[in-house]
């Protein structure tokens, strides 16, 4: 599995979210921005996150995932300049 496979897999789960993957392998650290994560506790959006590669959690396909998540105003904020 490669970065842009996991980031397909996300967009087809989460459509309306942005995603930045970065990784090889097994280990992958992910950004998703999108405003279905306004207003949600940090382990509802994990779950979401997680819900869209928990089959490839299971089968080993993905062994270790860091994950960020931002609204979009949030990731405006973040960026410099």
């Amino acid at each position: 599995m490669d970065a842009a496979k996991v980031k397909a897999l996300l967009q087809n789960h989460m459509r309306d979210c942005e995603f930045h993957v970065q990784g090889e392998g097994s280990h992958y650290d992910i950004a998703a921005i999108g405003n279905v994560f306004e207003g949600l506790r940090p382990v509802k959006k994990q779950q979401l996150v997680y819900a869209a590669l928990s089959d490839r959690i299971a089968d080993g396909s993905i062994h270790a995932v860091n994950i960020r998540t931002f609204t979009p105003a949030e990731w405006q904020a973040r960026a410099p300049g």
